[in-house]
């Protein structure tokens, strides 16, 4: 089964997949979007195109568990994605991810300027990755 990752921000979309088997995420793409209607047509196109069966969203919740206008964001996305595509979006839990991802990237030695640029897709890649150790873990 093949996954998509999902990180929402304000004016970008991170963007991970999975291989064939649900087993690794990979950073896949950012979209940069103004318009939440084409940011849709754009994912719905890649769901297409990549042959997705499973969507993955990250919830960014406050660090005391309840939720604010970022999280509200995302289950709203959510909503609207499901509508237009027919596919469950299953939530992560996206606390600390992009703190992770920055971290990783620090690691690598990668140019604030770099690391800015792919930030998104690799904490995507995170909240992926986070779902599918928790399907094999209970699977």
């Amino acid at each position: 089964m093949r996954y998509l990752g999902m990180d929402l921000g304000t004016k970008t979309l991170g963007l991970a997949t999975s291989d064939k088997l649900g087993i690794i995420a990979s950073p896949y793409k950012l979209i940069r979007y103004s318009d939440i209607n084409k940011l849709l047509d754009e994912v719905i196109e890649i769901i297409t195109k990549e042959k997705i069966e499973g969507l993955i969203l990250g919830l960014p919740k406050n660090m005391n568990n309840t939720l604010g206008p970022a999280a509200e964001r995302s289950l709203e996305f959510k909503k609207l994605l499901e509508e237009r595509c027919n596919i469950e979006v299953v939530l992560v839990d996206e606390r600390l991810s992009t703190v992770e991802a920055e971290n990783m990237l620090i690691q690598a030695d990668l140019s604030r300027k770099k690391r800015k640029n792919i930030i998104d897709e690799v904490s995507a890649s995170i909240i992926l990755d986070t779902y599918l150790r928790r399907v094999e873990k209970n699977g």
